[in-house]
C-alpha cells in the first residue's frame, strides 16, 4: 500500500514520519467535527507557527488556500527538498502575537 501524500508539501508520508491531523477550520472556531487532513508534523507546525486560528477559519479553511499563502509557499520549496521522514524545529520565526 502507498503512503500517504501530504497536500501541503506533496511528500509521501511514511508510517515512522512525525504526522499529526489539521483541521481545515480550527476547532476553538466551530471546526470540531469539520474536516481534517493528515500532514507532516512539520508542516502542520508551519501552518500554525504562520496562521493565526481567525486567520485560518476566516482565509486559509482550504488546501489551496494554505498552499497560495506567500510564507507557506516558500516552506513548502524549502521542504520539498528533504526525504518524506524529515522533521526538525519549524525554520521560521513564529508569527507576532
Amino acid at each position: 500500500m502507498d503512503d500517504p501524500v501530504c497536500p501541503l508539501c506533496d511528500r509521501p508520508i511514511p508510517p515512522e514520519a512525525r504526522q499529526s491531523l489539521h483541521h481545515l477550520i480550527p476547532k476553538l472556531k466551530g471546526g470540531k467535527g469539520g474536516p481534517t487532513v493528515l500532514l507532516h508534523q512539520i508542516c502542520h507546525n508551519e501552518i500554525h507557527a504562520t496562521l493565526t486560528e481567525a486567520e485560518l477559519a476566516r482565509d486559509y479553511a482550504t488546501i489551496a488556500a494554505l498552499r497560495a499563502h506567500p510564507r507557506l509557499e516558500k516552506f513548502r520549496k524549502w521542504v520539498a527538498k528533504r526525504p518524506p521522514g524529515f522533521h526538525s524545529k519549524n525554520p521560521g520565526a513564529r508569527r507576532k502575537r
